[in-house]
């Protein structure tokens, strides 16, 4: 079988398993594929669902551009011991926090708007990067370094020509990972807070009892995370792998 094949026919085998269940749970508490579909139509044609995407794609964008750009001069300085006992124990501390969290305090800082979003969206996503990119720094064979010091390579260069091309393979991770962080930072924000966005198409959905709607919505972010990954990361991981001589991604 091949592998369009067996992700078809595990396709089927899911959207039957949903009939079922929706059928013996009752349509009403958990919408059937057709529902789903008829709602997701409707959000479509009267263009709410496709400005709420463009809106949340925009959001979500902007806060993780931002977060990696401060993210990975960050992680590569915590190479030096003295940062790292300091600020990178910080890093690993403020990770272990839920990005919900800090939703409050964004809420207070910047109020109930788009830069409340955005700061929750970066900061979720800085700190996943900033450790991932400390990890894979971390872990580089010494010799590469003293290689471009034997051959005059000064600190600029061991940077850009040594660290950044060696740290590939971790920056890709860290930004992989830190779209995810950043996803779901920006579903919660948008959910409690902010107008506008897919976020708040759930919370409506919610407060009208409209299960269809609610994961119709629930459909369009995983189609975007998937689409995310199939177009965007996994090109670049494979990538990474061949030139890594990791074998086929």
């Amino acid at each position: 079988m091949t592998g369009s094949l067996r992700k078809l026919v595990f396709c089927a085998l899911l959207t039957g398993c949903w009939v079922i269940a929706s059928e013996l749970a009752g349509r009403a508490l958990l919408p059937g594929p057709d529902q789903v579909a008829q709602s997701l139509v409707a959000g479509l044609a009267d263009g709410t669902l496709a400005m709420a995407t463009a809106t949340s794609l925009w959001r979500m964008l902007a806060g993780f551009t931002l977060s990696f750009v401060l993210a990975v001069p960050v992680g590569l300085a915590l190479r030096c011991k003295e940062l790292d006992d300091t600020l990178g124990a910080l890093v690993l501390a403020l990770q272990a926090l839920p990005s919900i969290c800090w939703l409050p305090l964004a809420a207070a800082w910047f109020g109930q708007n788009d830069w409340a979003i955005l700061f929750m969206v970066a900061t979720g996503s800085f700190l996943a990067v900033t450790a991932t990119v400390r990890d894979g720094v971390r872990h580089l064979p010494p010799n590469y370094l003293r290689a471009a010091q034997t051959m005059g390579a000064g600190p600029w260069r061991q940077v850009t020509g040594v660290l950044l091309p060696a740290s590939l393979p971790a920056l890709v991770s860290g930004a992989k990972l830190g779209w995810s962080f950043a996803w779901r930072s920006l579903m919660a924000g948008e959910l409690l807070y902010v107008n506008r966005g897919l976020g708040q198409h759930l919370a409506q959905g919610r407060a009208a009892g409209d299960l269809s709607r609610v994961m119709a919505v629930m459909v369009v972010i995983v189609c975007i995370g998937l689409l995310v990954d199939r177009l965007a990361f996994a090109p670049l991981e494979s990538r990474v792998r061949e030139r890594w001589g990791y074998g086929r991604a």
